[in-house]
């Protein structure tokens, strides 16, 4: 048995293991699945010293209690989130994008993110974990990855196979920035809305639902008319397209989506605005705005070179 781990004293309200998610299996109804927020996924990484595609613990809201076990090990916490580490009677306040050390013993309290949703987890080393079709990502909706396919719980214990020997800590000086504007391209059903319709979808503000999750993401707002038909023979569909059942209400696929749906397609967020689309808590409203597929590619361009230079700052 591994020496090192952590034990679960609190689970959270949706504690997973993540990596990149899987390719190329859409057409057996495998969904992609992977880390929510790429970019805060491999920053986690990057930190800890780790390759970028290493798995990590994602959380949504409030994160894991964790007591850790073994030799010292660096972890870090990215997003915008509350933790702190308490250290035999000393409590630290942890701080976002900066690796610490943890000892036998410590405990790493993951309070709640702060008007976000998703927080990122990852220890400098290899955690112990079962892939499935090349990923350890787990889809709770199909039981699919690590874990069985469920969420973390307490109680359970997280072994860890390899600790980096370097342990040298990282930090990053990076702030998460919130998003004004959705920008989206128009979907392959846009026609099928009358103009009032989309010009509400493009003019106004809707509102997201306390009914999201990993697989999408419900608006609530006004309601967009459909002139043609509510329903459609089933389509294959991607991440990031807007659908609008019959209510009239716009629901954005997300990793864990569906591979397949029926309702009409209004529109598709660009990749580029993805990670921030997701970051969206209920309560938060959102504006979208149309561009056009070059503007799309420029965009997405410009994103991962953004990326790029925040990973080659960590040293």
């Amino acid at each position: 048995m591994n020496k090192n781990y952590f034990e679960i004293i609190r689970a959270g309200i949706n504690t997973t293991f993540q990596d990149q998610g899987r390719n190329n299996l859409y057409h057996i109804g495998i969904p992609f699945s992977g880390a929510m927020d790429k970019r805060n996924y491999l920053l986690s990484n990057k930190l800890v010293g780790n390759k970028l595609d290493n798995p990590v613990i994602e959380f949504a809201y409030q994160g894991p209690l964790l007591k850790y076990c073994g030799d010292n090990i660096n972890i870090v916490i990215t997003g915008d989130v509350n933790f702190i580490i308490k250290k035999n009677n000393n409590s630290i306040t942890g701080e976002c994008y900066k690796s610490f050390t943890l000892e036998n013993g410590n405990e790493l309290n993951i309070l709640s993110t702060n008007k976000s949703v998703y927080g990122y987890l990852a220890i400098s080393g290899d955690l112990d974990l079962k892939f499935q079709w090349s990923s350890c990502s787990i889809n709770t909706k199909a039981n699919i990855g690590s874990n069985n396919g469920k969420k973390l719980e307490a109680k359970q214990k997280i072994f860890i196979n390899r600790i980096t020997k370097d342990t040298n800590n990282k930090k990053l000086n990076y702030i998460n920035t919130k998003i004004e504007n959705i920008r989206i391209l128009r979907g392959t059903n846009f026609e099928y809305f009358s103009e009032e319709g989309k010009n509400i979808f493009l003019g106004n503000e809707f509102k997201v639902s306390k009914l999201s999750d990993r697989m999408g993401m419900r608006l609530e707002g006004p309601k967009i008319e459909n002139v043609v038909d509510t329903n459609i023979k089933s389509e294959g569909l991607i991440k990031g397209v807007i659908q609008v059942p019959a209510d009239g209400n716009p629901i954005i696929m997300l990793s864990d989506h569906g591979t397949i749906g029926g309702y009409p397609k209004i529109g598709v967020v660009i990749t580029a605005d993805y990670d921030k689309l997701v970051q969206l808590s209920p309560g938060s409203k959102i504006k979208f705005k149309e561009v056009d597929l070059s503007s799309a590619e420029t965009l997405f361009k410009l994103y991962e070179l953004e990326t790029q230079n925040l990973l080659s700052q960590v040293k």
